[in-house]
């Protein structure tokens, strides 16, 4: 498997690192989900082995029965930081990216339900594909981004990330101040409204307003 997702500025490999994960970012998404929306930014991790490229393939676990989509902005880290400032969080962004989330939502909802985490119904291999980095001085406004996804040929998740409860800087700022954060490393910002099932035979398009685009399968 590829373990790197661009050559930065200075034509250097730029390693994936930790993926951490934000839920219910979208005050939608956690209505449609019956969740609450919280003070602060939730979070979870995603293994480095989970990511996959444009043109590859979801692969469907043998023990789930349900998967979902969820299409995302990803936020790559450029440089090491810790304890930093909204004002300052920028500084410290290599680039953007497209991304999806892919949930194992029957695995998941078990592990709600039991008060478990849910590193299972996202980690496994094939659950976060991502497109190229757009480097940061190409994106005026991250948090006025469209994002979509279409299954098949029908749009099923249309909206724009200045509709984030938490905008990147506070994304940024928020977890910096709990782990640092060092070169390469993505955090995915979360998902608007619409996700819902992915099944094998199914084509994934995703965009990120007219900047990047995913193209990705769906197989046993």
């Amino acid at each position: 498997m590829v373990n790197y997702i661009f050559k930065d500025k200075y034509d250097e490999i730029v390693k994936i690192g930790k993926i951490i994960c934000l839920a219910r970012t979208y005050k939608k998404h956690a209505e449609e989900m019956n969740s609450h929306i919280t003070k602060d930014p939730l979070l979870f991790l995603k293994p480095s082995s989970s990511v996959i490229f444009n043109n590859n393939s979801i692969i469907i676990p043998s023990i789930s029965k349900c998967l979902h989509h969820e299409v995302e902005l990803g936020i790559v880290i450029g440089k090491k930081c810790r304890e930093i400032n909204q004002k300052d969080a920028q500084d410290f962004i290599l680039g953007y990216l497209l991304a999806l989330d892919i949930t194992a939502r029957d695995i998941q909802l078990e592990a709600k339900k039991n008060g478990w985490p849910w590193t299972i119904a996202k980690g496994f291999d094939t659950f976060a594909p991502i497109s190229k980095i757009i480097l940061k001085n190409k994106i005026n406004n991250p948090n006025n981004l469209d994002l979509s996804l279409k299954i098949n040929g029908e749009t099923k998740q249309k909206s724009n990330t200045k509709n984030m409860i938490y905008s990147v800087e506070k994304i940024i700022e928020f977890i910096s101040k709990i782990m640092t954060l060092e070169k390469g490393d993505l955090i995915m910002t979360g998902t608007p409204e619409g996700v819902g099932e992915i099944s094998e035979g199914d084509i994934i398009e995703a965009k990120l307003g007219n900047l990047s685009s995913l193209k990705i399968y769906v197989k046993k």
